[in-house]
């Protein structure tokens, strides 16, 4: 994909890799995202998939990307009453243009996770954290707890499974920090339930730490078992 920018040209080339799509920058600087949730061609075939859904009423949601649908709630919470929706390589956009998925099934509670897609496609934080507080503020207008789960970061094991420097990821780390400074400040300031995974998952330096990654950012079981753990906790503070 060829973007000319005042006389110059900026190559971006585009690698989904399950879970975002990291630009690879050449002759130019940082790009503004042109990346759009409709260009995921696997987010209409999750749609699809979601429509055929015969339940009638779910009390909870699990709403992502790659990282909520690597895992089957179900059974690592035990509970019956639980419903995933995540779509890889989804961003926020396609969040908010899906969520009657969420409120069709007339849930008690909605946990979010996303917006690391978002800063590896170059959407500015503050356009990412106006999406994810409309969404926030819509689930609750339907009487549905929201639940807010930090961004987390990527870890060094992604300079080794993709063609990235580890400039690249600190600088992508430090736009997670800037989004997760607005969202913690909103949650607390609107009382409204979070998870910080990042405080269990990260190492000193901030990255994610490799005993909890296969390739930088997908979990192994070892992450989900903890983000489970922080799930039960709200759950059953509200007696779900």
């Amino acid at each position: 994909m060829l973007i000319k920018i005042r006389n110059s040209v900026l190559i971006v080339s585009l690698l989904f890799i399950g879970g975002f799509s990291i630009p690879e920058v050449k002759n130019g600087n940082n790009p503004q995202s042109k990346v759009s949730f409709r260009n995921n061609p696997i987010y209409q075939r999750e749609i699809d998939m979601f429509n055929l859904n015969k339940l009638k009423q779910a009390d909870i949601v699990m709403l992502g990307n790659s990282l909520t649908a690597g895992a089957n709630w179900n059974e690592i919470l035990g509970r019956l009453s639980v419903v995933e929706r995540g779509i890889t390589s989804d961003m926020l956009e396609g969040y908010a243009n899906r969520m009657n998925l969420v409120y069709n099934l007339k849930p008690k509670i909605c946990f979010i996770c996303g917006g690391l897609n978002d800063i590896f496609n170059w959407v500015p934080v503050d356009q990412i954290y106006e999406t994810y507080i409309k969404i926030v503020s819509d689930l609750k207008a339907r009487n549905i707890i929201p639940v807010i789960q930090y961004t987390v970061y990527v870890g060094k094991d992604l300079m080794k499974t993709q063609n990235i420097t580890l400039e690249n990821l600190k600088g992508r780390n430090d736009e997670v920090t800037k989004l997760n400074k607005l969202l913690s400040d909103y949650a607390k300031k609107n009382n409204i339930e979070f998870i910080n995974l990042n405080s269990r998952l990260t190492s000193i330096d901030g990255f994610l730490r490799t005993e909890f990654t296969w390739d930088g950012i997908h979990f192994k079981a070892a992450a989900y078992k903890i983000w489970a753990e922080e799930v039960d906790k709200i759950l059953r503070k509200y007696k779900l």
